[in-house]
């Protein structure tokens, strides 16, 4: 079992009051780690390294901050297989999911701000502001320190597609990853040390939210939050930096309840296939899983037994077999969340098509593992339409033609992500400039680039992650404006002429 202290200044730190904590397997129970358990002393030990670190941090030149970066990637693409293999005993999910998605994307987020931050933040950029007594020019700053508190669907990569802009955007940092999933940031701090980052730019903690979490927000020398995770969380973060004695910029990340819309001339395999993705991928553990779907009436009930057959054809089983399709949810408690959800909604009337159950098959016995449901009979009313359930569940609605699929889809008080499928462009384009969502996918579902932009809207919270605007959420824009003519300029001398 593996032992994880705090990363401080470079150096590996144990816990100043003693205090620990064990993360376990999801997938059998067996335990995965002992950790460090951060008191309000160790937050502000960090964040205190992060200060120090910060003004030689941002004084250096984009290009060399971004030289430790590429290192970064290149040590980690070296010990893929190492973190994907944590990951998966952390999580639960399968291990294909950890090698294809999850560290790809966490090494692209290196190489790709390392790449792209020295062409937009090198250059300061002229104005002309008419005027021959001016000149004026704007730069992009850093802010100073940012905490980056992640959570544990994707724990590296939606770690890294915050810490990478923060740091080649020359700010310091304060990692939090989610207490269930503290590994993966563990072997991360350990690559930040061998490529060499300067003392105090990468410091990382363990902790709940609730304690390590909430002295981190209300740090007055923390000016950054970059958080993933739940709705109600997001709002304490906002509360917490209100009441902070310096106001943060934040970016939030939060829940979602997208919906797939799908029009009566869709490529009907094709559809099928995104909307039981949508759902499944990493066990429906994905802010904007598409858990809503709404199929025209004239293809719905094909729909549904096409879904219905291609849930019933994925093997759910032990995350470390190739052949798993469905791995553990979380932990025991987000399983009893998740079947809650499904038995509040029969109660309601909603029927079951498929699934609705956990799955005790074979090594299943030992985890957290949920059958993929499809549910139908529900109403846009209904509690499991209007909550991010959060798990391998899919909501099938029958609806007249498209245009009451795009209404219904945005009466949600969310606004993540969204998908409509349709062979007419006309029709996918009507339907992307309507949906309420940050992202909608065209004949595709679920997908993160790094090149694209990817964020919320309502209580899918705001700001961007991901591509040049992910960068300029690390920066200020300061300009500076400087009188060239003389006798320099005197207001009262020079009043009235």
């Amino acid at each position: 079992m593996r032992e994880l202290r705090f990363l401080l200044d470079n150096q590996w730190v144990s816990s100043s009051e003693n205090r620990h904590f064990t993360v376990y397997n999801p997938a059998n129970g067996q335990k995965a780690a002992f950790v460090a358990d951060a008191a309000v002393s160790d937050v502000e030990a960090a964040v205190d390294a992060a200060c120090r670190a910060s003004a030689a941090w941002a004084a250096r030149p984009v290009q060399e901050r971004c030289a430790f970066l590429l290192k970064a990637a290149e040590l980690l693409e070296h010990r893929l297989s190492e973190v994907a293999a944590a990951e998966t005993e952390e999580t639960g999910k399968p291990l294909y999911e950890s090698e294809q998605i999850d560290l790809p994307l966490s090494i692209q987020a290196f190489t790709y701000y390392g790449e792209i931050a020295p062409k937009i933040l090198a250059e300061r950029r002229e104005i002309d502001l008419g005027d021959p007594d001016f000149a004026d020019y704007v730069t992009y700053e850093p802010y100073g320190v940012a905490a980056i508190i992640a959570p544990w669907n994707f724990p590296l990569h939606l770690l890294t597609r915050d810490m990478c802009p923060a740091l080649a955007a020359g700010n310091t940092v304060v990692v939090k990853p989610s207490s269930k999933t503290p590994v993966t940031a563990a072997l991360l701090g350990e690559i930040i040390l061998e490529a060499g980052f300067p003392q105090g730019v990468v410091n990382i903690i363990y902790g709940s939210g609730e304690s390590a979490g909430e002295a981190l927000v209300r740090a007055a020398n923390v000016d950054v939050v970059a958080f993933t995770g739940s709705e109600e969380a997001g709002r304490r973060i906002m509360r917490a930096s209100s009441e902070s004695a310096v106001i943060k910029k934040i970016i939030l990340e939060l829940g979602g309840k997208g919906a797939i819309c799908v029009d009566e001339d869709a490529d009907l395999e094709g559809a099928v296939s995104s909307a039981v993705y949508g759902v499944c991928m990493n066990q429906g553990e994905v802010c904007c899983a598409s858990s809503r779907c709404y199929v025209h009436e004239k293809i719905y009930d094909e729909f549904v037994e096409k879904a219905s057959r291609k849930m019933q054809s994925l093997q759910i089983g032990a995350p470390f077999e190739y052949g798993t399709d469905i791995g553990s949810l979380i932990d025991e408690e987000h399983l009893k969340r998740v079947d809650g959800y499904v038995q509040r909604a029969v109660r309601d009337g909603a029927v079951i098509v498929t699934g609705g159950r956990r799955c005790t098959k074979g090594a299943c016995v030992f985890g957290s593992f949920y059958e993929p449901t499809i549910l139908t009979g529900v109403t846009d009313e209904m509690e499991c339409m209007q909550k991010e359930i959060f798990g391998p569940v899919l909501l099938a609605v029958k609806v007249r033609n498209i245009e009451e699929a795009v209404i219904r889809a945005n009466r949600s008080g969310y606004g993540l992500g969204a998908a409509v499928w349709s062979e007419e462009l006309q029709v996918l384009e009507k339907a992307a400039h309507a949906l309420h969502a940050g992202t909608v996918w065209q004949n595709h579902n679920i997908t993160s680039k790094l090149e694209a932009p990817y964020g919320g809207i309502r209580n899918s919270g705001f700001g961007r992650q991901n591509s040049v605007q992910g960068l300029l959420e690390y920066v200020y824009v300061k300009n500076t404006m400087r009188y060239r003519r003389k006798p320099y300029f005197d207001f009262y001398r020079d009043k009235g002429k």
